[in-house]
């Protein structure tokens, strides 16, 4: 995990992308958001990429291939899967069984995605803080 690399974000809503882009900006997080419409295109890039991503926030419900399926083909590429990033679903789309599947494949966290602007300011200040303090294998070297 680099706690500096960028945060790469699943989501189909142009609107949600730039509360989120201002959010960011007003938490003064100096990781590059990247954006994508869709999970395939963010699995292409996850596979083309060498930096690697801090954290990865998902949506579930996306066209093309949705999160949980996004999921499935991080942890079925033996490469992707030894870079630990952590997978997060923010979603609007939660319920018991959608939670259940979400943990049921070893995601790091699920979390509702709030409608109110400062309580999702808030979610986001809790994710980012836990995860800068959280230690992975890659930071003891190699």
């Amino acid at each position: 995990m680099d706690k500096r690399g960028p945060i790469i974000i699943i989501e189909d809503s142009k609107e949600d992308q730039k509360i989120l882009i201002e959010i960011f900006k007003k938490l003064d997080y100096s990781n590059k958001l990247v954006f994508f419409h869709d999970g395939n295109d963010a699995l292409e890039y996850l596979n083309e990429t060498d930096k690697i991503p801090f954290l990865i926030l998902s949506d579930i419900n996306m066209p093309k291939i949705n999160g949980f399926e996004l999921r499935s083909k991080i942890q079925e590429n033996k490469e992707l899967a030894l870079k630990c990033v952590p997978f997060l679903f923010f979603s609007n789309g939660a319920n018991k069984q959608s939670v259940s599947d979400a943990y049921s494949m070893s995601v790091q966290g699920f979390f509702r995605k709030p409608i109110e602007y400062d309580k999702l300011e808030n979610t986001m200040k809790k994710i980012m803080d836990y995860w800068k303090e959280c230690i992975a294998p890659s930071d003891f070297g190699e």
